[in-house]
């Protein structure tokens, strides 16, 4: 198995810092493995760490105000979670569940902090982050009501493929379609159906257990011109 050591200095903001920085980070950085459908935190809980996943799949998702459940985001190997928390000191406002078996970096809040204090590169990673989780969120709560299920599919399959929130998912996902139907918020069945008609629009291809992301940008647009009024 790889080292914790190696495993930090291959992640994606690893190479934004000083030799020092980064060594600083090893030694506040921890390991934990979450079985499938295990909580890494309920909404309300606090979670001092910031969480990037090594392997597997976590699912970042609440409940609005009137009992409906929201997927914010997927996030899949290589990315990292909850830096607003973290920087705010505050609870999650979502929950967080493994949708397989995942092995996560735990970095600890102190360490955390000075490189936030102490890092300018780790502070550009953090602002290139923050941008696009924020630009995610918005889009999700915005297409949530007026998107159909199979553009909810197709979006989820675009954020995963985010080079800057996922940057070790490629145009290849491994995902089950158990596993997008449940980040998409619909029935097995529903996110079988839609991968079909997606496939069959040329959008994607898929195989047992993966499927090849062939335009990714259609698939983040899909449903823009169609939206649900209801």
């Amino acid at each position: 198995m790889t080292s914790k050591s190696e495993l930090v200095r291959n992640v994606v903001w690893a190479g934004d810092l000083t030799a020092d920085e980064l060594e600083r980070a090893i030694r506040g950085v921890s390991e934990k493995l979450f079985a499938k459908g295990n909580y890494l935190c309920h909404r309300g809980d606090r979670l001092d760490y910031w969480t990037g996943v090594v392997t597997g799949l976590v699912k970042m998702s609440s409940i609005t105000r009137d009992g409906k459940a929201i997927t914010f985001s997927g996030i899949g190997a290589g990315g990292w979670l909850g830096e607003g928390s973290v920087l705010k000191d505050e609870p999650r406002k979502y929950d967080l569940v493994a949708l397989r078996e995942t092995r996560v970096l735990m970095m600890n809040r102190a360490t955390f902090h000075w490189l936030a204090e102490n890092s300018i590169g780790f502070n550009r990673f953090l602002v290139r982050q923050l941008n696009e989780r924020l630009a995610q969120f918005i889009a999700s709560t915005e297409y949530e009501r007026i998107l159909d299920p199979k553009a909810k599919v197709a979006r989820n399959l675009s954020w995963l493929c985010n080079p800057v929130l996922n940057p070790h998912v490629k145009a290849l996902i491994e995902i089950t379609q158990e596993e997008l139907a449940l980040l998409s918020a619909v029935s097995r069945q529903v996110a079988n159906r839609s991968l079909q008609e997606l496939e069959q629009e040329g959008l994607l291809r898929v195989e047992h257990g993966r499927i090849h992301i062939l335009d990714a940008d259609a698939l983040g647009a899909y449903g823009a011109q169609n939206r649900r009024l209801d």
